[in-house]
């Protein structure tokens, strides 16, 4: 169990992630003696979390073992794929960069670079679909209101749907690509 003080938690967070393992975020003025108590009483809740997240790390590494991702194919087709959406659509990006990341599917910035996880050759089509187009439609509204919402509907259909669904397929930090042969 890894106990962090954390300036932004409000309140002790209990947090359990596969190869990372248990956080407890500490706000301030919480003592860590406190949060190790809060945690002992979701003692039950923390094993099941863990059992979750051991499972998720055994199928992670067997799909690493049998799919490995060839980070050089998948960049060209995700970026393909980018290009395709961005003039079907209208939505202009100014650039865009393909890497490994352990936390999120894609990002957009204040200056319309869209950032995509490598990933997410590994998502059936329509999620692939959806992240970029959720990332494209950031290029004209910088949140998640309503309008960005109705926007990525329009497009979509459900998008609110197909978020779940993504949500069904963790994002892990693995050795995503497979190593080039000397």
């Amino acid at each position: 169990m890894q106990l962090e003080r954390s300036s932004r938690a409000r309140h002790i967070c209990l947090s359990v992630r596969p190869f990372t393992g248990v956080r407890v975020a500490v706000p301030r003025g919480v003592t860590f003696r406190s949060a190790e108590q809060v945690a002992r009483s979701k003692a039950s809740w923390l094993k099941s979390q863990i059992e979750k997240a051991a499972s998720i790390e055994r199928r992670a590494i067997e799909l690493e073992k049998t799919h490995p991702i060839d980070c050089s194919k998948a960049s060209r087709r995700l970026v393909e794929r980018l290009d395709e959406l961005s003039r079907k659509f209208g939505y202009p990006y100014n650039e865009v960069v393909v890497k490994n990341q352990k936390t999120r599917w894609g990002s957009c910035s204040a200056k319309n670079n869209i950032s995509l996880n490598v990933q997410l050759i590994r998502l059936p089509t329509d999620l692939m679909d959806y992240v970029i187009l959720h990332e494209l439609v950031h290029t004209r509204i910088k949140n998640h209101s309503k309008a960005f919402w109705d926007q990525l509907n329009e497009l979509l259909g459900d998008a609110k749907q197909l978020d779940r669904a993504l949500n069904q397929y963790p994002l892990l930090q693995l050795q995503a690509c497979k190593r080039e042969a000397n």
